[in-house]
């Protein structure tokens, strides 16, 4: 009786500590949340509100200079952005991303942006890492992290992969 006792109890043990794990990773917003409005501060000095964005669909990205998956995603983030970033969508004015950087030195965050080709003038930073008001704002604990929000405000996708982005654009794209 005791060995299948213990026998139960492995698996058991796997699922839990899966389960911890799924929900560590989980961001403290989800689909069909109002995104929090917040105001954060872009190399230049001059302010970004997300509110500012409502009537456009919005690509927060989370990501980090120092991040090997995150250079990876901005490979294909990039090519995104420029396929969709002059179009039209049947419910929203235009495509934007917001990449908020999870960063302690400033001069690798921009040379990061400059390398990756991110071409969009919306990139934010505290330089305060997972501290970052806009990452402790949205939940975020590791990265990459990702939200696109609606032209209401809505959000509408977590934690997109480049392939289930595209796919979004492409359908709210007017025909």
């Amino acid at each position: 009786m005791k060995k299948v006792k213990d026998l139960l109890l492995i698996p058991l043990v796997f699922v839990v500590i899966w389960l911890s794990f799924k929900w560590y990773r989980m961001p403290g917003q989800s689909i069909g949340s109002i995104a929090p409005d917040f105001v954060a501060y872009m190399p230049n000095g001059d302010s970004l509100r997300l509110s500012d964005y409502r009537n456009q669909l919005v690509f927060l990205d989370f990501w980090g200079s120092w991040c090997g998956p995150c250079r990876e995603y901005n490979k294909g983030l990039a090519r995104v952005f420029e396929e969709f970033k002059n179009s039209n969508f049947s419910y929203e004015k235009q495509f934007s991303v917001i990449s908020v950087g999870i960063e302690t030195d400033r001069s690798n965050w921009l040379l990061a942006i400059e390398n990756d080709n991110l071409d969009w003038e919306e990139h934010v930073s505290d330089l305060n890492r997972l501290y970052d008001h806009v990452a402790l704002l949205y939940g975020i604990k590791e990265i990459p992290n990702n939200f696109l929000i609606d032209g209401d405000g809505k959000i509408i996708g977590v934690n997109l992969r480049i392939d289930q982005l595209r796919e979004i654009l492409t359908y709210r794209r007017q025909k």
